[in-house]
């Protein structure tokens, strides 16, 4: 795929009822290879430090449902990380990936590190479900090419997704068309506590038209910027923008293997994704709705309007600030110590008894110094009762003791 091939697109450009198809077995014809990306680390892997980010959170035991043109699993960096789903655009095999998209996507958030690569995914443990609904695309001039779904197979692979028990939904594609079925679908995800991310589209040189699903209630809409910050000329402006993630000269998985460059808010939305992943396993106690809600109120905000939303995602920040969105769990601190070796807890516990013992030593003592010493020192320091001498002998007294204290010395 090329790096003009930037949206997946559906519904104004959805056929209406699902086609009737054989499922291939393969692509048609020759998958055209995209040109290499360049050497190096990629720049948003810089911007967010990823040892650094995936020191706390790696993305393991989350799924993130990409619903798009399918997933190659055979890409040696997404072995082992792909899950097949079910093929909504022709009921073939949701890992079959002919036009790149999907797979691109999915690079983003899951990618693992392998050696003699220079990227990897923002989640790099977490794991794709793959969920195959269009192969259309959509270039910057408009123009589209290749298969198209339906609004349908959509509203089933979301479903799909949550069935599928996916954390978060990643959708890079846009209609141009407020459909009830995938409105309802959308709703169903969210109301089952599934993070809901999509695209803002293209668009904002042919007139912002209102993008689904991402103008929906209870989803994130993803528009794009470029190295320096800026919105890409191309991402769309509107109230459906909730933040923005790199989206411009992004290095990324291509089918069957190697990198490819890409463009274009299709794949800033799965930066997003990826940071949802991370938080819903950083912090399994947020629901759906208050990651979303982290999400943009630690988003940098610079560039806050229109165009950006609340700002820049910040997946340190996502993880690490505790905002009104997000409380400080009562038992868990932000940051948790290390827990001590056994000979340091021996250690530990040695010393809380030396001290239980010194301070049972010292009342010990007090009470000798306070009690027995007097009592001593009345008695003459002799054990028992002292005899009275011989020529006193004693004179009872009814109202007295029969014995009385010692006298005082």
């Amino acid at each position: 795929m090329s790096a003009l091939a930037v949206l997946l697109a559906l519904a104004g450009f959805l056929t209406p009822d699902p086609a009737v198809a054989t499922a291939p077995a393969g692509c048609p014809g020759t998958v055209r290879r995209p040109p290499p990306a360049p050497s190096g680390t990629p720049w948003p892997q810089q911007w967010y430090d990823q040892s650094q980010l995936n020191a706390l959170a790696d993305g393991h035991g989350i799924v993130v449902a990409v619903i798009d043109s399918g997933v190659d699993a055979r890409h040696p960096q997404l072995q082992g990380a792909v899950q097949p789903g079910p093929d909504q655009l022709d009921g073939g095999n949701s890992v079959l990936d002919c036009v790149g998209h999907g797979t691109g996507v999915a690079g983003i958030i899951a990618a693992r590190a392998v050696a003699g690569s220079p990227f990897r995914g923002l989640a790099p443990a977490a794991t794709i479900l793959a969920l195959r609904v269009s192969e259309q695309t959509e270039a910057e001039d408009g123009s589209l090419s290749g298969r198209r779904g339906t609004p349908a197979g959509l509203a089933a692979a979301i479903r799909d997704a949550v069935a599928h028990h996916a954390g978060v939904i990643n959708l890079s594609l846009v209609t141009y068309r407020d459909d009830e079925i995938v409105r309802d679908a959308v709703r169903y995800a969210v109301d089952n506590d599934v993070v809901v991310i999509a695209a803002v589209g293209n668009g904002a040189e042919q007139g912002n038209k209102t993008p689904y699903p991402a103008a929906y209630d209870g989803v994130l809409g993803v528009g794009s910027v470029s190295p320096d910050t800026q919105r890409v000329t191309t991402s769309q402006i509107g109230p459906y923008v909730d933040l923005v993630a790199p989206g411009a000269q992004i290095v990324t998985t291509a089918t069957p293997d190697g990198l490819q460059l890409v463009d274009g808010t299709s794949f800033a939305t799965p930066f997003v994704s990826a940071t949802a992943a991370l938080l819903r396993q950083y912090r399994p106690d947020l629901s759906a709705a208050q990651v979303a809600a982290q999400l943009t109120a630690t988003a940098d905000g610079g560039h806050a309007g229109p165009g950006y939303g609340a700002g820049v995602l910040n997946p340190y920040r996502a993880l690490t600030e505790y905002t009104g969105a997000s409380p400080r769990p009562a038992a868990q601190p932000l940051a948790q110590p290390a827990r001590a070796s056994s000979a340091a807890h021996m250690a530990a516990r040695n010393q809380t008894l030396l001290l239980a013992f010194a301070g049972l030593l010292t009342v010990a003592i007090g009470f000798l110094i306070a009690v027995v010493v007097p009592r001593g020192r009345r008695r003459g320091w002799r054990p028992g009762l002292r005899e009275l001498p011989p020529s006193q002998p004693p004179t009872p007294d009814r109202t007295e003791p029969a014995f009385s204290p010692s006298p005082r010395r």
